[in-house]
């Protein structure tokens, strides 16, 4: 793919944050602070407090508020240059043609979910990622830009975001390329206060984040456990370790080179403390599960590359299971 360009008006970019919950809206608060024109979409009561009172981040025992443009109407994203889509990965299908159908011409879309991406293949879908290709249909390949997003945030009540830890957003170009316009996005993170580096091999970081998020995210929903707790704990460890094998081994079918041991990715975790998982959160909150994009999809993956993942197929149908019933649950609610 030949580079892409990114034109900048004014030295200033014009950004569109697709579910500005916790990660987005941390990301339109920091952008906005820097001056960017940002305009964040979402909905229900965290959208009222935004439009209301501007969107507050709390970190490190002190707070500041941006008051970014806020909407519930996705069809603004074509004033936007640059889409960050921050939803999780089971909510984008259903929008993905709205999406598609308002991207301006010369924009591009920045994915920023959690496990395999639906990006991650030019030439075929996952379905546990994009079920029957529609997201692929709908968002043309040369407009994607990869993201992998670091920070660990919840939104505490409507319109404030506690930052927890981590500032780093990595960003990369799907065919490997240094882009004038991966460069641009790079360079508009970094004048935010954030850390933006540009990985010419995006796709061996994403194996690095799913080493954790495809092992301890399901274990913690299964067991309500920390992260510390999970990796230090007799009762999970070998669990753990054999779960985070079964995802090495995927990796390394497909000739990805995980750029850290398992052990170091052991160590990182335990140092979290007792920090939750985002899986254990939505869990908590009653919200839908990411299971199919960090789990299903490796499984996935190993069935197409003949990769024996015993012990993560059976996690994998548990925390479905555990998916099942909570929906099944918040839709009794609403009764």
């Amino acid at each position: 793919m030949r580079s892409q360009k990114l034109s900048i008006r004014n030295d200033a970019v014009s950004v569109a944050i697709v579910g500005a919950g916790a990660i987005g809206g941390l990301l339109g608060a920091y952008l906005s602070r820097s001056g960017e024109d940002v305009i964040l979409i979402a909905r229900g009561p965290h959208l009222a407090a935004m439009r209301s009172h501007g969107v507050s981040v709390r970190s490190a025992g002190k707070e500041f508020t941006a008051r970014p443009e806020c909407t519930d109407d996705m069809r603004a994203i074509n004033r936007a240059e640059v889409v960050f889509l921050t939803l999780k990965a089971h909510s984008i299908p259903v929008v993905a043609e709205t999406i598609g159908a308002n991207l301006a011409d010369g924009a591009c879309i920045v994915g920023a979910q959690n496990g395999i991406p639906w990006w991650y293949f030019q030439d075929r879908h996952l379905e546990a990622v994009d079920p029957g290709g529609v997201i692929a249909r709908s968002i043309p390949y040369g407009k994607v830009v990869g993201c992998i997003a670091y920070p660990a945030a919840q939104v505490v009540e409507p319109g404030v975001v506690e930052h927890l830890e981590g500032n780093r957003f990595t960003v990369g170009e799907p065919d490997g390329s240094k882009s004038e316009r991966v460069q641009a996005i790079s360079s508009m993170l970094v004048k935010a206060g954030l850390k933006a580096p540009v990985q010419l091999r995006i796709r061996n970081e994403i194996w690095l984040k799913l080493l954790g998020n495809a092992t301890l995210n399901p274990v913690s929903a299964l067991t309500r456990a920390s992260l510390a707790d999970m990796v230090t704990s007799p009762i999970t460890r070998d669990l753990v370790r054999t779960l985070m094998e079964e995802v090495d081994a995927v990796a390394t079918a497909l000739g990805v080179e995980v750029p850290l041991t398992i052990e170091k990715r052991m160590a990182g975790a335990a140092a979290t403390g007792q920090h939750k998982t985002s899986m254990l959160q939505d869990l908590e909150a009653g919200r839908p599960l990411e299971v199919d994009a960090l789990v299903g999809a490796v499984v996935e993956l190993a069935g197409g590359a003949g990769v024996p993942v015993p012990s993560l197929s059976v996690v994998y149908r548990l925390v479905k299971l555990l998916d099942e019933r909570t929906r099944a649950g918040a839709s009794r609610a609403l009764l």
